[in-house]
């Protein structure tokens, strides 16, 4: 596999809605792959195609206590209940972090790798990642979601203050899967 280059803002792909997948072949597994390599290679928890110059409706998410990385095509969120602050950051806007509104929990759904449906219900981090990487492939950035300019900070000006880098983790996410 290989670590691809990122698609950094104000690149114009981010804006863009990606497209649906409608067979899930050899290239979309590549495409893939490829991508968990360079989350990885990042450290990053969540990857969208067009973060990687490819408008496909593909994402792939491993949160830090994850022993797999997991691979969404056509991802949906189908509903989102109740509302949090968290700081978030992302491989595409380097260097900043930002203060947004994000659900406490998320309805979400989508095709594994095997083109089996998946039905998650997430919360925490793994809720926060999803609607992080649906987002990216509907054209929208967590710095759309910014209430005020001002909350969103350089990386640097966090580590002066004793946080974490440019992603800074919610408390921890669950999960209850379900497989159609």
């Amino acid at each position: 596999m290989a670590v691809l280059p990122l698609v950094t803002f104000p690149n114009a792909i981010l804006r863009e809605r990606a497209r649906r997948v409608r067979t899930i072949d050899k290239s979309i597994l590549r495409l893939a792959h490829d991508m968990i390599d360079t989350m990885h290679h990042h450290n990053g928890v969540g990857l969208a195609a067009n973060q990687v110059g490819v408008l496909r409706r593909v994402i792939v998410v491993q949160l830090p206590d994850d022993e797999e990385p997991r691979i969404y095509i056509n991802p949906e969120i189908v509903h989102r209940e109740g509302e949090r602050l968290v700081d978030e950051g992302c491989l595409s806007v380097p260097g900043y972090v930002g203060t947004i509104p994000r659900a406490i929990w998320v309805r979400f759904r989508a095709l594994d790798s095997t083109s089996k449906l998946v039905r998650l219900k997430a919360d925490g981090l793994l809720a926060q990642a999803l609607e992080h990487e649906v987002d990216h492939i509907n054209g929208i950035l967590y710095l759309d979601h910014l209430q005020e300019h001002e909350q969103l900070r350089p990386v640097e000006a966090e580590a002066e203050d004793g946080r974490e880098g440019s992603e800074v983790e919610p408390e921890r996410a669950t999960t209850d899967v379900h497989a159609d």
